[in-house]
């Protein structure tokens, strides 16, 4: 599988919340090679409700699934992120059944694939999980970069994240 190819698939994702103003994070949901679900927080920019912060695109990828003409199995799909999920959206990955989460820009402030589930309940510390991490990790970076960069954009303007993003964009750079 191209897993550079599909990541552009959830780049654009992202792209399209961007270009609405919304935190830019797409995914895709892929199947046997076909895209069968896609997700990104599109919507009233801005917003910061309660449920605009449970609203991701893996959630809403993973929705999107109800209405797939494609039967879904699990084991045969291939989760791509352009942003590493949080637990919640991780958490979520796992209970899918989705076996290989590919992402391509770590989340340092709220991440979910390095927690150690060795301490966790047997559903999610012996799920059967793969994680490919940093593919195409500089265009995320500069799409993250190009929104935090943003004079207009509030959210999690002060945040962990947007300093470690602009400092990682100014370091790759050099």
């Amino acid at each position: 599988m191209d897993y550079s190819f599909f990541m552009e698939q959830a780049l654009e994702q992202a792209r399209k919340a961007f270009n609405q103003g919304q935190f830019p994070v797409g995914c895709v949901i892929v199947q046997d090679d076909q895209v069968i679900a896609s997700g990104a927080r599109t919507g009233t920019s801005g917003d910061l409700s309660f449920f605009s912060e449970i609203d991701h695109a893996e959630i809403r990828a993973l929705k999107a699934l109800e209405s797939s003409d494609v039967r879904f199995i699990p084991e045969r799909a291939v989760l791509f992120c352009t942003m590493e999920p949080c637990l919640m959206c991780f958490a979520a990955t796992i209970l899918a059944g989705i076996r290989t989460l590919v992402f391509a820009y770590e989340d340092v402030m709220g991440g979910g694939t390095g927690l150690d589930r060795q301490h966790l309940t047997p559903l999610y510390r012996d799920a059967q999980i793969t994680i490919v991490p940093h593919v195409l990790r500089k265009k995320s970076l500069d799409l993250f970069h190009n929104f935090f960069n943003k004079e207009t954009n509030l959210y999690w303007k002060d945040s962990l994240l947007a300093s470690y993003t602009l400092d990682q964009w100014r370091q790759s750079g050099l």
